[in-house]
């Protein structure tokens, strides 16, 4: 059995976590723990409080008891660029006592993994905090062909999205020069509609909570083969980055 740890702010769409565990098999365990969110907004300050080291050590114990093998910050470290998302990084490493990341970095690893270097973003956030994101992966290496933001403030707003404004969102920001399309944001239910997501735009779909669980697995040394959460999850086996 290897035990995923997810260290995962508020309440917004973390019922994905459920059906990827499903999805990945009966040998993996997927142990979520919320953390205390503060204020739910999209702005960077607000995202930089959420990550602070006394929010994310408090989830700690209760995924060190779970026998968790890796921790994955399923938040926005991209607002603290490139070398403060590694330090918090760094840190949660030392405080949880295993192996660990950002959702930001799962990102960069996982368009590593299928070889994707030109990709467009569909953000949920204002296009301040979308452009962070944006060059947080131009950082990384990535070329980004557009960004395209939608100015929802709060989390909650975003775990109230259904299929229709999902698929809004990946169509207007696609262009067709890009490689991959990812959707950024925790907060957006995206695990169901990843295939038909790839099938209508003809490419890879990186989402959130996708690429979390898909670096936890990293992380852990497992590979695991379902389709059903998109072309990251058919790949040839997993490398250390």
């Amino acid at each position: 059995m290897t035990a995923l740890g997810i260290l995962y702010p508020g309440h917004s769409a973390e019922d994905d976590y459920p059906r990827i565990e499903q999805l990945l098999g009966s040998d993996i365990r997927v142990d979520l723990v919320h953390t205390d969110v503060g204020e739910d907004a999209h702005r960077a300050d607000a995202l930089m409080q959420m990550g602070t080291p006394e929010r994310l050590a408090a989830g700690l114990q209760q995924l060190r008891l779970s026998g968790a093998e890796a921790v994955v910050w399923a938040g926005g470290s991209f607002v603290h660029g490139w070398d403060g998302a590694h330090a918090q990084v760094r840190d949660l490493a030392r405080a949880a006592g295993m192996p660990a990341s950002s959702t930001s970095f799962a990102f960069v690893h996982a368009l590593r993994e299928i070889e994707a270097r030109r990709i467009a973003v569909g953000a949920t956030y204002p296009d301040d905090v979308a452009a962070l994101f944006a060059e947080f992966l131009r950082t990384g290496g990535v070329e980004v062909t557009r960004v395209r933001g939608s100015g929802v403030v709060t989390a909650a707003e975003v775990g109230s999205w259904g299929e229709e404004e999902l698929f809004a969102l990946a169509r207007a920001a696609d262009t067709p020069d890009a490689e991959a399309l990812l959707l950024p944001d925790t907060a957006l239910h995206t695990i169901a509609h990843i295939p038909a997501l790839e099938k209508e735009l003809g490419k890879p779909v990186l989402t959130a909570n996708q690429v979390t669980a898909w670096e936890c697995l990293r992380l852990a040394d497992r590979r695991v083969n379902a389709p059903e959460l998109g072309a990251l999850f058919t790949r040839e086996p997993i490398v250390q980055v």
